[in-house]
């Protein structure tokens, strides 16, 4: 069966979430969880507007999802985030047991994949994905902040 949605189109779906974060003054970070091609969650971060450092974009969409399934594990799904998760982000979405994490833009200084061990073994992670879009929203939203 041909399918239109691949990680490309579920990225672009992320960004669109980040846009929406850099619209409101929060680090354009944007996240959704995908189950059976079907989007279940959507998130951006939200640490400035809930005064809230684990506000993650990545936090509230393992909180959606997880509600949206009625259990507390992610299995079966993937989570779609323009950035490489922070360490924090990481450890949650190792207790969530997820299936996979594709990323766009990876982030040296913070990034989780820094650490061994920090994903569920059983976790496929896969980076890179429309980076060049996700890094570019990055450096123009801290960019205008210097500027301002």
């Amino acid at each position: 069966m041909i399918t239109p949605f691949n990680d490309e189109y579920f990225m672009k779906q992320a960004l669109e979430e980040a846009k929406k974060a850099y619209e409101a003054g929060e680090i354009p970070v944007g996240a959704v969880v995908v189950s059976k091609d079907q989007i279940i969650a959507r998130s951006h971060n939200l640490t400035e507007r809930l005064n809230d450092v684990t506000a993650h974009a990545e936090m509230q969409a393992i909180t959606s999802s997880a509600e949206f399934l009625g259990g507390k594990y992610l299995k079966d799904c993937t989570l779609y985030v323009t950035l490489e998760p922070c360490t924090m982000c990481g450890g949650a979405l190792y207790w969530s047991q997820i299936d996979k994490i594709v990323f766009g833009a990876s982030d040296e200084k913070r990034g989780a994949s820094r650490h061994k061990g920090v994903y569920h073994p059983k976790t496929e992670v896969v980076c890179g994905i429309l980076e060049n879009q996700c890094s570019q929203l990055m450096k123009d939203f801290f960019e205008e902040r210097r500027r301002g």
